[in-house]
């Protein structure tokens, strides 16, 4: 089998390609296996059958391993623009690489260290794989791309809130608490517990100014929470209000559409509008970047998170 074979296998997903079908599948079990594992051997009761439990670990794990080398080994199809070095450093620092290597890195070092033991919990990261090809996953995926910067200024937001409030509530309490208020960063947790929740109760103020700032900090954090909640909620809108008109349009005027996401292994991925190979009778109608609508001139080029909107060619419609 050759190398892009075994690329387009294990890396596109294509739901059309049988081989490629059966391996996302067969992960799917794998990384079930494997995370079923992990929960049963919390459970003290089932002691007699750790040995057993260990047993299909091991064997989950080499097969993470094997997939772990074919990603290495095919990391310059994914990334064909850069050198083969290159290729397998960013595949080794991406979201996949890390989590694939935290998944397997417990097993090659002593059980004992509770650092590489904790480091276990990762392997749940791969059941983002089991959502990753589906439409829904990717709605999602895109609308955080196209609002990040306004989720990262909401994120800046609550950091300084978060710091704001740790040092006012140190000024406001160590005088009455210098124990638990020892200096202006020991209240970070108890800023964290008062923006983002209710409160546990373990550190709370018993200063007239410290509940004050408390009340203060409480009212703030109900906002904090509503600005990236609403800034999301806004991107799911907009994103399906485009795809409903579309979808009006396309049904008013009887074209047919096909909706094409751009990422890192795409074909049509640095290509120009004119150097793609568009289906038969289907022509490029708009390009979605960025919340962006472009027209796709012939000398637009495409890049990862693109959308490219493709609708049946009316000539051809008219003519057949």
């Amino acid at each position: 089998m050759s190398k892009q074979r075994i690329f387009n296998i294990i890396q596109i997903g294509n739901k059309d390609d049988i081989p490629s079908r059966l391996f996302d599948i067969f992960i799917t079990i794998i990384i079930s296996i494997n995370i079923l594992v992990m929960v049963l051997e919390t459970y003290s009761e089932l002691s007699p059958y750790f040995s057993f439990l260990d047993k299909i670990a091991y064997i989950t794990i080499i097969i993470f391993c094997i997939e772990y080398a074919l990603r290495i080994w095919t990391a310059d199809l994914l990334y064909p623009n850069l050198s083969k070095a290159k290729a397998i450093l960013k595949f080794l620092i991406s979201f996949d690489g890390i989590v694939d290597l935290f998944t397997i890195l417990p097993f090659f070092y002593l059980s004992g260290f509770v650092a590489f033991r904790i480091l276990r919990i990762v392997r749940i990261f791969h059941l983002f794989r089991i959502n990753g090809q589906y439409d829904s996953f990717a709605v999602i995926i895109s609308v955080l791309q196209e609002k990040k910067n306004q989720i990262l200024s909401s994120v800046m937001i609550v950091l300084i809130l978060m710091l704001a409030s740790s040092i006012g509530i140190y000024y406001a309490e160590h005088d009455a608490q210098p124990d638990v208020f020892r200096n202006a960063f020991s209240g970070i947790w108890w800023s964290v517990s008062t923006l983002l929740t209710v409160g546990y109760g373990d550190i709370y103020p018993i200063t007239v100014a410290g509940r004050i700032m408390a009340i203060v900090t409480a009212f703030l954090g109900v906002g904090v929470v509503a600005i990236p909640t609403g800034i999301i909620s806004a991107g799911f809108v907009e994103h399906y209000s485009r795809v409903k008109l579309l979808s009006n349009f396309a049904k008013d005027e009887h074209i047919d559409l096909i909706t094409v996401n751009i990422n890192d292994v795409h074909c049509w991925n640095g290509l120009r509008i004119s150097e793609i190979s568009a289906p038969d009778h289907f022509l490029p109608a708009v390009v979605m970047r960025d919340d962006e609508a472009l027209i796709p001139l012939q000398e637009l080029k495409l890049k990862t998170g693109d959308k490219v909107i493709l609708a049946a060619d009316v000539y051809f419609l008219h003519t057949y």
